[in-house]
């Protein structure tokens, strides 16, 4: 027997937060009547209905896409713009990215049907880090990167600490290559954090999400995420050890 709600989001109906606001909301029902309680338990052959439609439960599936720029980090896009679901046109499953990088951001994202996994990932408690790499326009004083690793105010407020590290810059270009590891996932953070320092971002990729890279893909590439590595990033969200 599980929860609810952990029952919806492993099936890929929404996070676990939304499917417990859908339950609240008397949007859910189990065998046939409406369910309310948060704390409620359901066996594998219960039918759980939510908003009048039965969960179909699918093998979970995870993918890795190197994400080329110019791509949208949903979906579907109301614009008719590409989306990092293009890229998997024989995929039967519903899956849908875990997080987001904005459309002119390259690099790794996940995407899965596993709801579950899927706020291990994101929710900023569970400490996931992410390595992204900057091309600033203008260098960064060493007093701008500490400033960075603390924290930097934005208007949504604080961001964590994080780790700064400078690749290399060029004083007649007036531009630099910083690496930047963060576990948050607001809307375009690293951009907002260096435009506070007054060092906008030229481009932005991430270069890591955990222990995962793009080691052996070209942009626009993707490959199945092992067993292996699934375990190890639900041990890390769980323990913060590489299992």
């Amino acid at each position: 027997m599980e929860r609810l709600q952990k029952v919806m989001a492993q099936a890929g109906i929404a996070s676990r937060r939304k499917s417990e606001a859908l339950i609240l909301e008397g949007k859910v029902k189990v065998n046939g009547i409406v369910v309310t309680e948060l704390g409620t338990r359901v066996a594998p052959s219960d039918k759980i209905e939510v908003e009048g439609v039965e969960i179909v439960k699918e093998a979970h599936v995870y993918y890795l896409l190197y994400k080329p720029r110019g791509v949208i980090s949903t979906a579907n896009d109301d614009k008719g713009r590409k989306t990092v679901i293009d890229f998997f046109p024989h995929t039967e499953e519903r899956i849908y990215p875990v997080g987001r990088l904005d459309y002119e951001t390259s690099g790794i994202i996940i995407l899965t049907n596993d709801g579950e996994f899927s706020y291990l990932m994101t929710h900023p408690k569970f400490g996931i880090k992410k390595k992204y790499v900057a091309k600033v326009k203008g260098v960064p004083e060493r007093e701008d990167l500490r400033r960075l690793a603390r924290g930097i105010e934005l208007e949504d407020g604080w961001t964590a600490p994080a780790e700064v590290k400078m690749r290399s810059f060029d004083k007649k270009t007036r531009t630099a290559i910083v690496e930047i590891t963060i576990h948050e996932g607001r809307n375009r953070q690293v951009r907002r954090m260096f435009d506070a320092i007054g060092c906008p971002v030229d481009r932005l990729k991430r270069e890591e999400f955990a222990m995962l890279t793009t080691r052996g893909l070209n942009a626009g590439e993707a490959r199945e995420l092992t067993i292996h590595e699934v375990k190890q990033l639900r041990v890390l969200a769980e323990t913060g050890k590489i299992g």
